[in-house]
């Protein structure tokens, strides 16, 4: 593990609000993930990674674009661990690093449309300006 893993572990710990050692890895939430046959790493496993640092392989994995972000792992949980928050963090994580997160406030008008729920825009724009 190194430093560096470990920095990015405790961000994405930060960023998700989630804490990882209340997980007894009973697979509750990844027997009830919609996406389970789609995931390389499931909804527990991503738990485990994260609280081992183990973040190269989970920033490689094409879960973190396959979960469907439903929170059927978080209603699930015995301990309200909240993986999908976990896969959320990462994801933004990712984004981040890979220098996507540059969206300023006089770009939105050109992305609009009119089907677009403004939740969306919101979120998007508080994603993608930090």
């Amino acid at each position: 593990m190194t430093t560096d893993n470990k920095t990015i572990s405790e961000r994405i710990k930060q960023i998700s609000g989630v804490n990882t050692r209340k997980c007894m890895k009973c697979g509750k939430c990844t027997a009830t993930c919609p996406s389970y046959d789609e995931m390389d790493i499931h909804p527990h496993q991503f738990v485990y990674m994260v609280e081992n640092a183990d973040i190269d392989a989970l920033m490689k994995s094409k879960s973190i674009y396959k979960c469907l972000s439903c929170f059927a792992c978080v209603e699930r949980c015995p301990r309200d661990v909240e993986p999908a928050k976990l896969v959320e963090a990462v994801r933004l994580i990712k984004i981040r690093q890979q220098g996507q997160n540059h969206l300023k406030a006089n770009q939105i008008p050109d992305k609009l449309d009119a089907d677009l729920p403004q939740q969306a825009i919101v979120s998007a724009f508080r994603k993608y300006t930090k």
